[in-house]
C-alpha cells in the first residue's frame, strides 16, 4: 500500500517551532519510525508552505497512492481551494493535527477540509500520523 503524508505550512520547522505546542522531534526523525513500523507500506512525504503545491501534490496522491494522511496545517481553517481539491479525490484523506485544534484559539477551532477526509484526528502529538497509517492499511485490508 502506497501512503502519502502531506504536511503543509510551518511543519517542516517540527522540532523547532513552538516545542511547547508541537514537540521537540522533527519530522524526518518520526518519518524514519513511522516507515520502520509499517514495513509492508510504502510511506513517502510531501511538504510545502505553497497552498497551490499542496493541491498539485493531492492531484498526483490520487493518482499514484492508496491514501493520504494531510495536515493541511494553517490552511485547515482557511483554504477553499483544499476544500475543493478534497472533494476530487478518490482514496482516502485522513486530516491529522498535531496539537487539539478544538483546544486552540477559536479560528483554528474549525475545519474547511475535514467534511471532504474520512476521519480527523487531533492532539495526540505526532501519534496522530501512525494512528491513520493505521487506519488507512486497516481500511484498506
Amino acid at each position: 500500500m502506497n501512503i502519502r503524508i502531506i504536511n503543509g505550512p510551518n511543519l517542516d520547522l517540527l522540532g523547532t517551532r513552538e516545542p511547547s505546542i508541537y514537540g521537540s522531534r522533527s519530522f524526518g526523525d518520526h518519518l524514519t519510525e513511522l516507515r520502520a513500523e509499517f514495513p509492508g507500506a510504502s510511506v513517502d512525504l510531501f511538504q510545502s508552505n505553497v497552498e497551490g503545491e499542496l493541491i498539485n501534490a493531492l492531484h498526483q496522491a490520487d493518482a499514484e497512492c492508496d491514501g493520504v494522511v494531510l495536515n493541511a496545517a494553517g490552511y485547515t481553517h482557511t483554504s477553499v481551494a483544499l476544500r475543493d481539491a478534497l472533494a476530487t479525490m478518490g482514496i482516502p484523506v485522513v486530516e491529522v493535527h498535531i496539537s487539539n485544534i478544538h483546544a486552540r484559539e477559536e479560528f483554528r477551532q474549525h475545519s474547511l477540509t475535514a467534511a471532504h477526509c474520512v476521519g480527523v484526528i487531533t492532539g495526540f502529538g505526532l501519534d496522530g500520523y501512525r494512528l491513520a497509517i493505521d487506519h488507512l492499511l486497516r481500511r484498506k485490508g
